[in-house]
């Protein structure tokens, strides 16, 4: 399958392929099966691995971290300043990648992801969704692709946005608005994932893309259902926000 990304129903992902537009998969950042929030369809969502996995490649290995609790989280409103910079740091045990925030197409959504970074919300969580050629998602506090903050927010894409290598958006279920965004997010990793407007641009990576598509493998290409179960855990360890 060839992905459109969605999040859980609680925030869970659901991918609906541009090669095969009848067919839905949910994965992801965190909902009920219908409504799984999902970067676009190339998955459904993998879960948190229950024990430590062999790391391949250049990560270290981990213990896989135990889930969170789901929802509970104030949304922050404190609109972040468009004439300014803003660059989230990810360090994850297959290295550190870094985007920045793009205010200018959602300020809704980049004030409220800034106020759960500033909060710790995505340290120690997983990227739970890996489908090759595709995206990573991860931001669900429970690792199963199924839950989220507790809120949404909703900045419609411009209908030119494309979800290029490098992209960073937000996942929502099938159901939801454009734009619709909770916690989960995914990074691009195929050239152009031919997703359609309908997912909150977050932002672009600006440092370490090799490490984005070295953790873009970590997953099973021939999987038919597109769900993304990774083949090792990718933790993030620490999630800063700096501004310039």
């Amino acid at each position: 399958m060839r992905p459109l990304l969605a999040l859980p129903a609680v925030r869970r992902l659901v991918v609906i392929s541009l090669l095969a537009l009848a067919s839905i998969v949910a994965a992801g950042c965190g909902g009920g099966s219908s409504n799984t929030t999902s970067a676009p369809a190339a998955t459904s969502n993998g879960g948190a691995a229950a024990a430590t996995t062999p790391a391949s490649g250049g990560c270290k290995q981990v213990q896989a971290p135990a889930p969170k609790k789901d929802g509970g989280q104030p949304k922050s409103t404190a609109k972040l300043d468009p004439s300014k910079t803003y660059t989230v740091t990810v360090e994850t045990n297959c290295g550190t990648f870094a985007f920045t925030l793009n205010v200018k197409d959602s300020p809704n959504t980049t004030a409220a992801f800034a106020g759960l970074v500033k909060k710790g919300f995505y340290d120690g969580l997983i990227f739970h969704r890996i489908v090759p050629g595709f995206v990573i998602q991860g931001g669900d506090p429970t690792g199963t692709g199924q839950g989220g903050p507790g809120f949404s927010t909703v900045d419609k894409p411009p209908s030119n946005a494309k979800y290029t290598l490098g992209v960073v958006a937000m996942a929502k279920t099938q159901n939801e608005k454009p734009g619709t965004a909770g916690s989960q997010f995914f990074v691009v990793t195929a050239d152009d994932a031919q997703l359609p407007p309908d997912y909150g641009l977050l932002g672009k990576v600006t440092k370490g893309i090799g490490v984005v598509q070295a953790i873009g493998q970590l997953g099973d290409p021939n999987d038919p259902s597109g769900a993304g179960q990774p083949s090792q855990t990718v933790v993030m360890q620490k999630v800063t926000l700096s501004e310039s």
